[in-house]
């Protein structure tokens, strides 16, 4: 970062990915984390590519009225860069960026954008992922997230972001390791989850086939129900499991959901922000009216399996969420019908005369998936969208044949750029 410039601009406005949108010196795009609209900063440069440039706010020089103060000081930027904006603030940048993103489609939303919160900002969050520190003059391990626009790291005691009941258990665990013949090359990260009771369990992923590094009774002495140490190759940056080393305890967690009861592995797919999900499913809901539905990119079927009909179908791709999709239909007494494929490969199971359910990742729809529906013709599509830019690029593709019938944002992930947006599709007369 050193070979980098300080620079200092004046931001202009929030752009698609939550940063701020200033100019480098040259007339550069200069865009950058830490900083609000009408700001006067100074910002160290951390890449600068032929038409644009990245950094992030190392002082201000003129605040805007709406800057906080960000609770986690050292390590907002990694995890949660909004921090530094009051929460009705928030609300106004997601609103505006969903509505940037139909724009650009030249799609304009019938209803003001309304961005729905519970009001919980802080400590909602029931899955977190440390890396880990190494003190190299202290010889002392700590945990840790990466530095935005870095591979630097920052060490931490824990993140705002979560349930406390995570952040008490990654300092139980950070302590035992400072006991043990371990550094910070030795390990790879710590995941932790837990569910709406504050019951967490736990994975360790570490480099190296480390033997005895947690016996039975230390274990069954951490605030948690159970964990995993699991060897992760090296090779990949990605904490994956490459071969389980030792289980304590239960390591499943279950959480109900709109009065269902879903079970899932700590390192499965599961919402972060339940509260959130509740009122997006209560809103989806109203609007599925057939005996059949069909849910496309269904992860787990949370989705599917408490608001689908009686004939519900549920294509998803991922192995592992495919297994709890299978073990959730089997302990819930479902007639769900699982399809193990990506849905641009299940395109037969979309029918004219069911109810679309889509989720997808950030990627959005398939371009296969859109031609089927056009094809096809069902009357109703409700897609929900972690993205609200890949949602309206799908929606404008799909407008030949369907209107808006009804849109309302969530804040899944407060004091983050991150919104979630859901748009129901009526076919046109």
């Amino acid at each position: 970062m050193a070979s980098f410039p300080i620079v200092e601009t004046t931001l202009k406005r929030i752009v698609g990915g939550g940063q701020a949108i200033g100019d480098y010196p040259d007339g550069r795009k200069l865009f950058v984390w830490g900083g609000l609209p009408g700001e006067q900063v100074r910002v160290q440069v951390t890449k600068k590519r032929s038409k644009l440039a990245e950094g992030r706010v190392i002082e201000v020089l003129r605040p805007s009225p709406q800057r906080i103060d960000p609770i986690d000081a050292d390590s907002y930027l990694s995890t949660s860069p909004w921090q530094i904006m009051a929460m009705d603030a928030e609300q106004h940048y997601k609103a505006a960026l969903i509505e940037e993103a139909f724009e650009l489609h030249d799609i304009v939303l019938p209803n003001p954008i309304e961005v729905r919160s519970d009001g919980v900002r802080m400590g909602y969050r029931n899955k977190v992922e440390f890396s880990f520190y190494w003190h190299t003059e202290r010889e002392m391990l700590d945990l840790a997230f990466f530095v935005r626009g870095s591979k630097g790291k920052v060490p931490v005691g824990g993140t705002s972001l979560a349930r406390e009941e995570i952040n008490i258990l990654a300092r139980q665990i950070r302590d035992l390791l400072r006991t043990k013949p371990v550094e910070g090359r030795n390990l790879k990260t710590l995941l932790i989850r837990c569910d709406q009771d504050g019951s967490c369990s736990w994975q360790l992923y570490v480099k190296d086939r480390l033997q005895d590094l947690m016996t039975d009774e230390e274990a069954a002495g951490l605030s948690a129900i159970g964990g995993e140490i699991i060897y992760s190759d090296p090779r990949s940056p990605a904490s994956r499991i490459t071969e389980r080393l030792k289980s304590f305890g239960e390591t499943r967690l279950s959480d109900d959901i709109m009065g269902v009861e879903f079970s899932y592995a700590t390192e499965g797919f599961f919402q972060v922000n339940l509260p959130m999900y509740h009122m997006a499913l209560q809103d989806m809901k109203r609007w599925l009216t057939k005996p059949d539905t069909i849910d496309m990119y269904s992860g787990v079927g949370s989705i599917g399996l408490t608001i689908g009909s009686e004939r519900t179908t549920l294509v998803e791709l991922d192995d592992a969420a495919v297994r709890e999709m299978k073990r959730n239909i089997r302990q819930l007494g479902s007639n769900a019908v699982a399809v193990h494929a990506a849905s641009e490969a299940a395109l037969e199971y979309i029918t004219s005369d069911a109810d679309i359910i889509l989720d997808p990742p950030r990627a959005g729809l398939h371009g296969d998936v859109v031609a089927t529906l056009l094809k096809v013709r069902p009357d109703r599509i409700v897609y929900l969208s972690c993205n609200p830019v890949t949602q309206a690029r799908d929606v404008a593709l799909l407008a030949e044949t369907y209107g808006i019938r009804h849109h309302t944002g969530y804040n899944f992930f407060p004091a983050t750029p991150h919104i979630e947006h859901l748009v129901v599709l009526d076919r046109k007369a």
